[in-house]
């Protein structure tokens, strides 16, 4: 199911298929294959009720929303009433049942959606790669008999898209958790502002992964409460466009540069005005942190009493990750939350000519599992995988991931962002640069 959410919606309105019809066509999908390593729990019976119900009500005249009857996926962080949220881990097996839906769960389903299951994830959604060792790993589709990564945390939420186990997804992204797998898997993904869909704390936010940014645009719509809808798209002609020399293209692979380029290119060819800007603030952020970050010590701040009685359920990687959260002192969260705003600051400051920052999502292809086995490999490959879009959370900003590979070739993602707040402006950008580069999709 790789149809965007516009044309199965155009398909349920000329009665050429029902929701029934789409979301028997993921469950059975997600039976099979990736579907056991993609989903931790699918609703089966529950969805396809849902979904006779929503054929019920478009035959009396009621479309609730442009997502009304389409087979949604949502992340294992999300909380659902009477399951218990399991984040991706075992530690959490004997947790109480959630009493509510989470807000966004209750979006969905009042916008008429269809939930068909809870994707897998990285576990507590605390690295890039999308390993688990639990409940297996969903392989990348572009190249599964090298089983590759997905992409993380919201490993499931991708691989549900790109096999037709959902027409869109559901994911969460504190570091890059929805663009990375978006990009590693050749779909588009959505990072809004935190404190426009938020989630948690510091960094986080909840975003789409789906066919298109025009897909994404829609599920954004419902998830914000905005019920905006897709905007305009911007013209291509005369837009501002800068690209940091400063880190973010550093250790970019073959595969990743040539592709970015050819979107550089194709996108000047049709009037955009792209600038090559140093962004230093991009370099010092390491130095930011380096006695902490906001995910570790917020994270050890949430997991220190389950790990206190449940260690040894969680996965060694993860684990040793949170831990180290334990070593931040508050003087010094304190002094990075300071910084933090001198540093947003002084980036927006630079961003400030331009209508948005062009990067390669992640600076690599998709590795295989295999070449992770060790730590070493682990730890410095989820850097490198998390370093261009956590950028863009320390910001406090706004940002897409959109294909920019040729059939046949490695999935890559062009990164489209902005600053916190202009998440409309961004969809707008991004909107025109996906048409852009449709002819170079094309081949």
């Amino acid at each position: 199911m790789t149809e965007t959410l516009s044309a199965l919606q155009d398909a349920l309105r000329a009665g050429r298929t029902t929701s029934e019809a789409l979301v028997e066509g993921a469950l059975a999908r997600a039976g099979t294959g990736e579907g056991p390593r993609v989903f931790t729990r699918l609703y089966g019976d529950r969805a396809l009720a849902a979904a006779r119900a929503s054929d019920l009500m478009r035959q009396a005249g009621f479309v609730r929303s442009p997502l009304e009857g389409l087979p949604i996926s949502i992340k294992d962080l999300f909380d659902v009433a009477g399951e218990t949220t399991r984040a991706g881990s075992t530690a959490l097996d004997d947790a109480p049942a959630a009493t509510a839906n989470a807000p966004v769960v209750e979006r969905l389903l009042a916008a008429g959606a269809v939930l068909v299951g809870r994707t897998n994830m990285t576990e507590f959604a605390f690295s890039g790669l999308g390993i688990n060792p639990h409940y297996g790993t969903p392989l990348n589709p572009y190249d599964r008999a090298a089983a590759r990564i997905p992409g993380g945390s919201s490993s499931g939420a991708a691989v549900s898209v790109t096999d037709g186990m959902a027409a869109g997804a559901i994911g969460t992204d504190t570091g890059g958790s929805v663009r990375i797998p978006s990009a590693l898997c050749g779909i588009a993904g959505f990072k809004p502002t935190a404190r426009r869909v938020p989630l948690s704390t510091s960094l986080d936010s909840i975003g789409p992964l789906a066919p298109s940014l025009s897909c994404c645009a829609l599920l954004d719509a419902v998830l914000s409460g905005s019920g905006e809808g897709i905007p305009a798209r911007a013209d291509i002609a005369g837009l501002r466009l800068a690209v940091p020399t400063t880190l973010a293209l550093d250790g970019v692979d073959e595969t990743v540069a040539t592709a970015f380029r050819r979107a550089l290119d194709a996108l000047s060819k049709a009037g955009a005005r792209i600038s090559e800007i140093a962004v230093p603030e991009f370099g010092a952020l390491a130095g930011l942190q380096a006695k902490g970050s906001f995910a570790g010590a917020e994270a050890w701040h949430w997991h220190r009493a389950l790990i206190a009685k449940a260690a040894d359920r969680y996965d060694p990687r993860v684990l040793v990750r949170i831990q180290r959260g334990a070593e931040m002192a508050l003087a010094d969260y304190l002094d990075l939350l300071a910084a933090r705003q001198g540093w947003i600051a002084a980036v927006e400051a630079r961003l400030a000519g331009f209508d948005a920052l062009l990067m390669p999502t992640v600076p690599i292809v998709a590795p295989r599992i295999a070449d992770l086995a060790e730590e070493a490999a682990y730890g410095a490959t989820n850097l490198l995988i998390l370093r261009n879009s956590t950028l863009i959370n320390f910001l406090d900003g706004c940002a897409a991931s959109l294909p920019c590979h040729r059939p046949g070739e490695a999935p890559v993602g062009l990164m489209v962002a902005g600053s916190g707040g202009q998440d409309r402006r961004i969809l707008a950008v991004g909107l025109a640069i996906e048409a852009a580069l449709a002819t170079v999709r094309a081949g």
